[in-house]
């Protein structure tokens, strides 16, 4: 039997801790979909469709990637595509805590959903999308953080945003 996960998240903006997750989640499943929630937060600041085609270029050369659009719970979503496992990154014990609260209502609505914890990589464990969106708001260089392809087009989004 093929091993399915899913690692879901807004990935506003997709951050080095995102894609330390997935690559390592890739390395433990036959077949990781990345789920961008395609619910529109008046807080991002790239579209659902960008960053769908970032996570896509990004991850192009793992054959066992897929990236897709949700908006719909988890439970649900996995039971649609034949999911197993869902992927949840933990930065600290906060963390920890709601996630652990997730997971046990997902198996509450599904008994057959595996929840796999991944420690982020220390050097990760302190930022957040919203931390990283906060600070390049505010002229920050968050580059060390994100994707060079991503802090790119996050600076670029700022800029915009400045001038309206």
């Amino acid at each position: 039997m093929m091993k399915v996960a899913i690692f879901p998240g807004g990935f506003d903006p997709l951050t080095r801790g995102h894609l330390d997750i997935i690559k390592r989640g890739s390395q433990l499943f036959d077949e990781l979909a990345v789920v961008v929630n395609s619910e529109v937060d008046k807080e991002s600041i790239f579209t659902v469709d960008e960053r769908v085609e970032q996570i896509k270029y990004l991850m192009s050369p793992y054959d066992n990637i897929t990236v897709i659009t949700a908006n719909e719970l988890n439970v649900k979503l996995m039971d649609r595509i034949g999911a197993q496992y869902l992927i949840r990154g933990l930065r600290n014990t906060t963390d920890f805590q709601r996630e652990r609260d997730v997971a046990s209502m997902n198996v509450h609505l599904d008994n057959r959903v595996e929840t796999v914890f991944m420690l982020t990589d220390p050097k990760y464990q302190h930022i957040s999308s919203t931390l990283i969106r906060e600070y390049a708001k505010s002229g920050k260089d968050v580059s060390d953080y994100l994707p060079a392809m991503v802090a790119k087009q996050l600076e670029e989004k700022i800029q915009e945003i400045k001038q309206q």
